[in-house]
Parts: structure tokens; C-alpha cells; sequence
């Protein structure tokens, strides 16, 4: 399962095509509170059909599969972190596409589920595949793309299966003002940016990457997790910065520009 570096897409994926991600189980545990890997992604897929994708526009054929499939991006349920680590570039299949990652063992060991950590790596990937899109937000600050982190700990069910909450589009606008829309899925955010108690942010200020959160206890939380292969460590890795002042959306990889 290791990826070839030098199969990175420079370019911005095609978003005038509806990919297929193949999903598939490579964790050794189940997946907890009986639910099954059939149910999950038909879930997952309903999801995307009914919530998600009104919202966002960002259509996917979800396959179940055994593996990497030529072509697909992927969603990959994996045991823990430290197995993650032999995936190499934890972003990008073995045909250099968005890949999504879910250690299970990892997640039930912390006391959360596989299905919201799944639908948040999911609806994530979708908005922001390359993993380099960002906003300006308060105090000029960088915000990343991140369309679940800010709401994090925020879930609902979905034919029995708990999702994570997401953020709107309108959430990134800084333009708008407090409760003129709404910012997120289950209504909990009234303002543009606004980070939820439970949520955290991944932001660029003096020249590096780093994290803001909605409370405290959040930032202690999130001090014992572990958060390797995670977006937002692949986001603040050093080589992935060529720091410059842009003035809307911008590449983290490459060059900031506008978008």
C-alpha cells in the first residue's frame, strides 16, 4: 500500500467529473456499536446523495472494493496511525489521487465513532482533494479548507448511523454577517469562522502553519490525540510551504494564488 511520490497531480483535479472512491477494510477490529462495513458506506453514499451534496456540489460514486482501484480515488480503513505510516504520502492513492484515511482502532481507542470520523474525512476530501485551498478569515489569518474541523465533535444520525457535522460554504465568506445564513449543517455556528467549543482550525499566521481552538479543553483534547496521517499535519509540513501574502483562496503546496 505505499504510494509513489512522484505520482502527485500538480494540477487542480477535475471537478467536472463525478469520481468513484473505492472504499475498502483493511482494520482488524470491528467496527463498533455492530455496525457493518455494507451499511456504513451505503450510509456514506446516502450521506453525500441527500445532505452533503446539495450543499457543497461535489458528487461521488462511492465502490466498495479490496483495495486500491485504478483510476478511483480512495477511502481506506485502516487499524491504527502507526500502520498508516507505511502509505507514504498520506494523501494520494497509488495513482496520485485524493486518498482518505480512517484508523479504526485508533478512533474507538479515543471514544469516537468510524462513522463520523468517516463522513468527516469524506466530506473533506471532496471540497478540498488536493488539500490547498484556503480563505481569509479574521485578523487576516489563513484559514485551510477544512469543511469538518471547526465543528468536529458536532454529529447527527443518518438511517441509524452517526455523521459528522459540516460547515457551509457561507462559513469561509467573511463578508457575512452573524446569523444572516446558515453555517453549518445542524445550525449550531451563527458567524462566518466561528469555531465550536469542540472544534479547532487549522490556520497560517507568522509564516507557519498552526492550530486555533473553540475552548481549552478542546486544545488539551486534541494535545493527546493522535493525529498522525491526519489533513492537518500533512497541511503544516514544512516542504509544503512556499509562504507568500494571497489575497483570497490559496495553494499551500505551491505558489498562493487566487482562485
Amino acid at each position: 500500500m505505499r504510494t509513489r511520490r512522484s505520482a502527485i497531480i500538480a494540477a487542480a483535479f477535475d471537478r467536472g467529473q463525478i469520481p468513484a472512491i473505492a472504499c475498502f477494510n483493511q482494520a482488524t477490529v470491528p467496527l463498533g456499536g455492530g455496525l457493518g462495513f455494507d451499511k456504513l458506506i451505503a450510509t456514506l453514499q446516502q450521506f453525500l446523495d441527500q445532505i452533503f451534496v446539495p450543499v457543497w456540489g461535489t458528487p461521488a460514486r462511492l465502490v466498495r472494493t479490496t483495495g486500491f482501484q485504478k483510476g478511483a480515488w480512495a477511502l481506506a480503513f485502516l487499524d491504527t496511525a502507526d500502520v498508516a505510516n507505511a502509505l507514504g504520502y498520506h494523501d494520494l492513492t497509488p495513482d496520485g489521487l485524493p486518498l482518505s484515511k480512517v484508523f479504526v482502532r485508533t478512533t474507538l481507542g479515543a471514544g469516537q465513532k468510524v462513522s463520523v470520523t468517516a463522513s468527516h474525512e469524506l466530506a473533506e476530501m471532496l471540497v478540498d482533494p488536493a488539500i490547498n485551498l484556503c480563505s481569509t478569515g479574521p485578523q487576516n489569518r489563513l484559514y485551510a479548507y477544512e469543511t469538518a474541523d471547526a465543528v468536529e465533535e458536532e454529529e447527527f444520525v443518518l438511517a441509524g448511523v452517526p455523521l459528522s457535522d459540516f460547515v457551509y460554504p457561507s462559513w469561509f465568506e467573511i463578508f457575512r454577517k452573524p446569523g444572516s445564513t446558515q453555517f453549518d449543517h445542524l445550525k449550531r455556528v451563527t458567524r462566518p469562522f466561528q469555531i465550536l467549543p469542540g472544534g479547532y482550525m487549522s490556520v497560517f499566521q507568522s509564516g507557519k502553519w498552526t492550530q486555533i481552538f473553540g475552548s481549552k479543553a478542546k486544545a488539551a483534547r486534541f494535545a493527546r490525540e493522535d493525529r498522525r496521517g491526519h489533513r492537518s499535519m500533512y497541511r503544516g509540513r514544512p516542504d509544503r510551504m512556499k509562504p507568500s501574502r494571497p489575497t483570497a483562496r490559496a495553494s499551500t503546496k505551491r505558489r498562493p494564488q487566487s482562485r
